[in-house]
């Protein structure tokens, strides 16, 4: 019986700081991915008082796990007469396809999103 042998090769450990280097102003969000596979993504998103436009919905085809670390936003639903407000250390869960918009977030501090995308 033959047999081949794999090398062992271990995946490296990656690190970061989810508040380092964040800017005072931005001109959009800025939305960094931190790590991904086929099926799962995980950002980084920061707002500094960006929010969607009035006639923009998103409407995804994957779930949304999102958590403020830092700031406030609030996320208005499709058919709520008002939006969400979300402070540090609360989360959602969004289906897919449930329309959904950005209405506002802090401007006098950066608004620190970990968002997990999947399917």
């Amino acid at each position: 019986m033959q047999t081949s042998e794999q090398p062992n090769r271990k995946a490296a450990a990656t690190a970061g700081d989810l508040f380092a280097d964040l800017p005072a102003s931005l001109p959009g969000e800025l939305v960094e991915v931190l790590a991904q596979s086929p099926h799962v993504r995980i950002e980084r998103i920061v707002s500094t008082g960006q929010a969607s436009p009035e006639d923009h919905w998103y409407d995804q085809d994957e779930s949304e796990w999102v958590i403020v670390l830092t700031g406030e936003a609030a996320v208005w639903f499709e058919g709520q007469a008002q939006p969400r407000r979300l402070r540090p250390g609360e989360y959602l869960l969004i289906p897919p396809h449930c329309r959904h918009r950005v209405a506002w977030t802090t401007a006098d501090q950066p608004t620190v999103w970990l968002a997990v995308f999947f399917r």
